[in-house]
């Protein structure tokens, strides 16, 4: 059902700023904003293929073990990061906070930076005749 209901809904979304939606159980329409319609298609095909979906706010303070089960490392891993300031962070009490924005700012550049030095082994191996 996830499936056929992302299909269609992707298939109705226009390409104004906003939709139009009639439930059928009312006669009122709901005038939706685009950019959430396709946030429920990529929902929708996400829970067809029996993924998990997580909504968090961009302003979202998480604890360090949320922090760390977001990036896929260990905990003493992220405080780590914390403790060296690749990763900002604010304490509420005596417990560490980041913000969900910061987090996602930190995965770029870890990832740009994965990139760059993958690009650069890649050029090493072509050099030295490796095949690749």
């Amino acid at each position: 059902m996830a499936r056929t209901s992302s299909r269609l809904l992707a298939a109705c979304i226009g390409h104004g700023d906003t939709a139009r939606l009639r439930v059928i159980d009312g006669q009122d329409e709901i005038e939706v904003p685009v950019a959430a319609l396709r946030l429920l298609v990529d929902i929708l095909a996400n829970m067809a293929q029996g993924n998990a979906i997580s909504v968090v706010p961009i302003h979202a303070e998480l604890t360090t073990q949320q922090a760390a089960d977001f990036l896929g490392v260990s905990r003493p891993h992220l405080v780590g990061l914390v403790d060296r300031n690749e990763i900002p962070h604010h304490k509420v009490g005596t417990h560490r906070r980041i913000y969900f924005r910061d987090l996602l700012e930190y995965r770029k550049a870890s990832l740009a930076q994965s990139a760059t030095a993958l690009d650069a082994l890649a050029e090493q191996a072509q050099k030295i005749g490796m095949g690749y």
